[in-house]
């Protein structure tokens, strides 16, 4: 097993994505880093009643995540095949980069900043997309709810152990997530903008269970 598909690692980032999440809407002005469904019902309400600046305010992390999104796939695209330092390790590294940027941002500054966590997020969620084998999202739960609820019917209705085992990979990644926000909103009152430095940390964690795993990632 890849240790990009671990479901340890999809744990931790779970977590980190959830932090993210909360740190964003609680800190930066209210805004989603990962949830970009509900930044576009807010781009387009605001659009709509004339508040423009505010509707501008959702829309750049919109565009932030998509550019995320179109970077990792070049990066994977171009690094794939060097043996000297996993892609992946590369995405890592860069999200390590801007979050830390981020925490250093003053609050006049919450737009560029959630603009540069929405672009982190996205690397995160394009480069890490399976966990033992099932496709799975760490830093959003819509599309893991509907996995996990699927995979559980079929268990209840076939009695197939490995839909049940997928199921609860799936609602794993969900808890994991969701404490995950659940933490950064009660640090972020404490930390500030400082408490997205935390998900450094933690991806910092991800990129060293990568090196110490001694199989192919």
């Amino acid at each position: 097993m890849q240790t990009s598909e671990s479901f340890a690692l999809s744990a931790l980032l779970s977590f980190s994505g959830g932090l993210q999440d909360a740190y964003t809407y609680n800190i930066r002005g209210k805004v989603f880093a990962n949830a970009q469904t509900g930044n576009v019902v807010l781009m387009s309400q605001n659009f709509m009643t004339g508040e423009i600046h505010r509707g501008l305010r959702y829309m750049c992390p919109l565009i932030a995540f998509a550019l995320g999104i179109f970077i990792a796939e070049r990066i994977e695209n171009k690094y794939k095949d060097i043996k000297s330092l996993h892609w992946r390790q590369i995405i890592i590294i860069i999200e390590m980069i801007v979050l830390a940027a981020v925490g250093f941002m003053p609050s006049a500054l919450d737009m560029p900043a959630n603009m540069m966590v929405s672009f982190a997020c996205a690397m995160q969620v394009q480069t890490f997309r399976t966990v033992r084998g099932y496709g799975y999202a760490s830093t959003m739960c819509i599309g893991n709810l509907r996995s996990g609820t699927e995979s559980f019917s079929q268990f209840l209705r076939d009695k197939n152990r490995d839909a049940l085992y997928k199921s609860l990979h799936f609602f794993g990644i969900i808890l994991f997530f969701a404490v995950g926000a659940g933490f950064g909103g009660v640090v972020s009152a404490m930390l500030g903008m400082r408490t997205i430095w935390i998900s450094v940390g933690l991806l910092l964690l991800a990129a060293i269970m990568m090196i110490q795993k001694k199989v192919k990632i």
